[in-house]
């Protein structure tokens, strides 16, 4: 069988894989947050975003300040007025002005979002 035609099976492997390591189940939700902390240049920076995909033990969001990996933020969360700790712990490339950062909260809030996670052993059909 010649490369090409085993690429999507080898793509849907990977998926698979990653997704099984994954601790909690991600949400796409968009939540009002404001995002608190230093940049890369260790100056004071606030910002007003949202949530792009949210999971038990955190968050995607995009941010317009420099930050780095392992950086400590605190967001707080509009809705609920309610805040906590996190860390950077992914940085994507920039696109329009802002980059996606993967945050983790230090300590473990499975109910920061105000949502009920699916199951660990919830299984989305297959179309």
């Amino acid at each position: 069988m010649d490369a090409q035609a085993s690429a999507p099976q080898d793509r849907q492997a990977v998926t698979t894989v990653e997704a099984s390591r994954r601790r909690s189940m991600r949400v796409l939700l968009s939540v009002p947050i404001r995002v608190t902390g230093k940049t890369a240049a260790n100056e004071d920076f606030e910002e007003p975003t949202r949530t792009l995909v949210v999971n038990a033990h955190g968050a995607l969001i995009s941010l317009q300040a420099p930050i780095a990996p392992n950086q400590s933020v605190t967001i707080w969360n509009k809705a609920t007025q309610q805040s906590r700790e996190c860390r950077i712990v992914h940085v994507g490339t920039q696109a329009a002005g802002k980059i996606q950062v993967g945050i983790e909260f230090t300590k473990p809030s499975p109910s920061f979002w105000q949502i009920d996670f699916p199951p660990d052993d919830w299984v989305m059909p297959e179309s």
